[in-house]
């Protein structure tokens, strides 16, 4: 296990001067700070989006489409694909742009997102209106509860059933509430992007299903594998409270390229907190986390802890464990209340 030292991931430092670029967007952000999503969007612009129009034209065929796609994936699906979606998650909780210029915004979520595979609307709709409300318990469609959370069988039923009911559930827990406006967002969103796919294969079907279809799969996945890893490890006996059902990853390159994402208990606990104010946030609730034997990672990240988990590698996971003020008297007890705390919960 590991002692609590100085933290290494990002806060904001003022620049010393910025570019005339920069002074352009700044009239029009709400927080200066979200200057480095800007220089994200102008990447994606440059390298992205030209290259997949591309991918639609015949001017490549045979191998020489193949030889432009493998590339454009690896920029698209591995390299941006963490910092857009979780750049995403950002300004669902912060409005990015001033009032009056929220088409910036809209462009973003119908024209971007689905290079990225995500659907327009759909994010925002899930992760505001139910999984910040419902945290995790029953009612939210991405619940980890009913799932033992070291089985590699658990979750490919959790990201089995996300992907072919994620929508209707998401969808019938609105209808449910009379949240008109929000499931109609959600449905045009969803409608939206798959006529979208069907009247692009017409054009060029190869090149939808590598630039739209897959990533859109992919992209699902991938957000049900951080969020089982963000809520595998919780406290039967109090499922619903923020210290004890989600976690902390520090001190990792994984919060310089995703905004600090790695923060998820104190993300749940102030969601509202810009990116870069969240490492101070929990110094100041630290005494807190030791208390409650919240569980914090040093040097990891999800990805570390999906696989750890799947193949019950505890030892590892104990390794960089942050043990504040001395939590856990040993490691065996820590990987006990690890294992304790990764069985399925079902609640009466």
């Amino acid at each position: 296990m590991k002692a609590l030292t100085s933290l290494t991931d990002p806060v904001y430092v003022e620049p010393k001067n910025f570019s005339r670029y920069e002074k352009f967007w700044l009239n029009y952000l709400t927080d200066k700070r979200d200057l480095p999503f800007i220089h994200l969007l102008t990447a994606i612009h440059i390298l992205v989006i030209p290259v997949a129009v591309l991918l639609y034209t015949p001017v490549l065929d045979g191998w020489y489409w193949w030889l432009a796609y493998i590339p454009y994936f690896y920029v698209s699906q591995m390299y941006f694909k963490g910092r857009f979606g979780l750049m995403l998650h950002c300004i669902s909780h912060r409005k990015l742009f001033k009032k009056g210029y929220t088409w910036v915004y809209n462009y973003i979520i119908w024209i971007v997102c689905p290079f990225f595979g995500h659907t327009p609307e759909t994010y925002f709709v899930h992760h505001m209106a139910m999984h910040h409300v419902e945290n995790n318990m029953p009612d939210d469609a991405s619940s980890t509860l009913a799932y033992k959370r070291d089985s590699l069988g658990g979750f490919l039923k959790y990201v089995g059933r996300f992907l072919l009911l994620g929508f209707v559930d998401t969808f019938m827990y609105l209808f449910n509430r009379k949240r008109k406006k929000l499931y109609l967002r959600l449905t045009y969103g969803e409608m939206a992007f798959y006529l979208f796919c069907v009247g692009m294969c017409f054009v060029n079907l190869k090149a939808t299903l590598f630039i739209f279809i897959i990533p859109f799969v992919f992209a699902r996945v991938v957000m049900m594998l951080g969020n089982w890893a963000q809520h595998s490890f919780i406290d039967k006996k109090d499922p619903d409270n923020n210290f004890t059902s989600a976690i902390n990853c520090i001190n990792t390159k994984y919060n310089k390229m995703c905004w600090n994402d790695g923060y998820h208990t104190v993300h749940h606990l102030r969601p509202a907190m810009h990116y870069t104010e969240i490492p101070g946030e929990f110094l100041k609730l630290k005494d807190e986390f030791a208390a409650k034997k919240s569980l914090i990672f040093d040097g990891i990240h999800y990805l570390h802890i999906f696989v750890w988990l799947m193949t019950k590698r505890y030892d590892k996971l104990a390794d960089h464990l942050v043990n504040i003020d001395n939590t856990f008297s040993s490691k065996e007890e820590a990987i006990a209340l690890m294992k304790e705390r990764t069985k399925k919960i079902i609640l009466s």
